[in-house]
């Protein structure tokens, strides 16, 4: 029998909990799949699974060996792919999910420098700050803002994402400079509606002493961080916002940064997809092209 089939029996039909379910993903007999994973134990010389008439179990050899046989059919399975991409290139729709302000101020340019290299790929971007759900709405890519949390997705950096605490020279004339954490409390907050973040001091400085619906006179409420940016930028109030959005008016003087000294921990841009086995070329491709492309520090920091 030809081992590398009777790896990938093995790993359907762990990866599927029954003979059954797994003859059906490979189409082919309950039968074979059987007597492939039998003929590889033999060949092995121990027992990968503990079978019952309705689920199978991994045994402590078979567990370690699900693990490195997999690793192994991904290799092949890129190695495969990477030379078809070779001989007739990287081809299909690519979906990505991506935040509203970053995409339609940083993502175009990124997206025509990637067609232009692979032709062969359509592209449908959808813009949403919310957390889409990447398998159920058919993405086959999500570009995500903020810390990297345990997940079963896989995500991979792309750029740094710098926040800061801001408002426009105008409004601090007006109403003072906060000089400590203290003296923002009885400041104007522009609050990104997204933002709940208790590891930023600045926000819950912000927020505390406000009334039980966290607002009070002259805040402003928004899910989307350019309106804010503008109202903070037109005298409005303080705004704690990303320096890809901010970062112009600052570096032109139309906003002031704030409390330097307490800038949050940074956050990332993270391309977030669902799996690695069997990652489409056109995925990978597009992960691998977007890594470094805004550099180390990207040029909105530039200021």
């Amino acid at each position: 029998m030809d081992r590398l089939s009777a790896m990938r029996a093995f790993i359907t039909v762990v990866d599927e909990n029954t003979f059954s379910r797994a003859a059906e993903r490979l189409d082919m007999s309950p039968q074979l799949v059987s007597k492939y994973v039998s003929w590889l134990e033999q060949q092995l010389g121990v027992r990968l699974l503990n079978r019952t008439t309705r689920k199978v179990h991994l045994t402590e050899a078979g567990s370690r060996y699900y693990q490195r046989a997999g690793q192994l059919l991904d290799e092949l399975d890129d190695l495969e792919t990477q030379l078809d991409d070779s001989q007739n290139g990287v081809r299909g729709l690519l979906r990505i999910s991506a935040p509203v302000s970053f995409a339609t101020r940083h993502l175009a340019p990124l997206l025509c420098d990637f067609q232009k290299q692979h032709p062969g790929i359509s592209i449908d971007l959808q813009l949403n700050d919310r957390k889409v759900d990447i398998v159920e709405e058919g993405f086959d890519v999500a570009l995500r803002i903020g810390h990297l949390k345990n997940s079963s997705m896989i995500a991979r950096k792309i750029a740094p994402i710098r926040l800061v605490m801001c408002a426009a020279p105008s409004y601090l004339q007006q109403h003072g400079t906060p000089a400590c954490l203290q003296d923002l409390q009885q400041h104007r907050y522009l609050r990104y509606s997204y933002l709940d973040d208790s590891d930023l001091p600045l926000h819950e400085a912000l927020m505390e002493g406000r009334s039980r619906g966290g607002r009070q006179a002259g805040d402003m409420i928004s899910n989307n961080g350019d309106v804010l940016t503008e109202a903070a930028i037109q005298g409005a109030g303080i705004a704690i916002q990303p320096t890809f959005i901010a970062g112009p008016a600052l570096a032109d003087g139309r906003l002031q940064m704030i409390l330097p000294e307490h800038e949050p921990t940074p956050m990332a841009l993270y391309a977030v997809y669902a799996h690695r086995q069997l990652l489409a070329s056109k995925v990978r491709t597009f992960i691998d092209f977007m890594d470094g492309y805004y550099g180390d520090v990207p040029w909105w920091d530039r200021f």
